[in-house]
């Protein structure tokens, strides 16, 4: 599962696009304007963005170019009508890693964020396995096993199966609050700390650790949260 942000002022494009992409269980979130697509970028944490050329408020090119300079380093394909090769050389001495001229075939897209991410290392597989804990991001799915090597499904919600992940990927690291929901909420989200704090709690029951090993997910006093990777 990744976070992806698209920039798109067409509103039936970015239905296809949002639909088919949410079907293969990413989060997405949609800017209809350059100027909003922008702010978005800026204080939040996206794995992928898909950015349109031509928008209101402020082009793709100038979105680009902004975020390259504010150390934006996520992978950014260029969406466009624009086939000519001045124009791809702009988007991509802009700073875009891929560029895919409309109008394209949904698989192409789906193709072109999987080699991004793998390039970008946040999504390098979707089969993440850790003290026991298998967690699947394409099938949606993620089992316990016990010391016996039985294997039970844990009923995650999507908010849930979303913090798990990001846990799971940054196994040790220590989080605090903000920085998780940046990361697993959407971006206009009015959702508060205590709403992430309740999630947590559901989370941390579902995943109780056997008896005698440490907490799976962790609090650090005074610094945030981390999932731990050792009995």
């Amino acid at each position: 599962m990744a976070k992806i942000l698209l920039i798109e002022d067409d509103e039936l494009a970015a239905e296809f696009v949002g639909s088919w992409l949410q079907d293969e269980n990413h989060m997405l979130e949609h800017a209809n304007r350059g100027d909003l697509g922008l702010e978005w970028a800026l204080q939040s944490d996206f794995d992928l963005i898909l950015l349109d050329w031509e928008l209101p408020g402020m082009s793709g090119v100038e979105i680009l170019k902004e975020l390259r300079q504010q150390n934006k380093n996520m992978p950014i394909i260029m969406l466009t009508g624009k086939d000519t090769l001045v124009d791809k050389t702009t988007g991509l001495d802009g700073g875009a890693d891929d560029y895919l001229t409309k109008p394209f075939e949904l698989q192409e897209l789906s193709s072109r964020i999987k080699v991004q991410l793998r390039r970008s290392a946040k999504q390098a597989t979707n089969l993440l396995q850790i003290r026991g804990i298998e967690l699947d991001s394409q099938q949606f799915k993620a089992t316990a096993s016990d010391a016996e090597g039985k294997s039970t499904v844990i009923d995650l919600l999507p908010k849930e199966f979303a913090l798990l992940e990001f846990f799971m990927r940054n196994a040790d690291r220590v989080f605090n609050a903000e920085a998780i929901m940046r990361r697993v909420w959407s971006t206009d989200s009015d959702s508060s700390t205590a709403a992430f704090r309740t999630a947590l709690m559901r989370l941390r029951k579902k995943l109780a650790a056997p008896a005698g090993q440490s907490e799976i997910i962790e609090t650090v006093h005074g610094l945030g949260y981390r999932f731990n990777s050792k009995p």
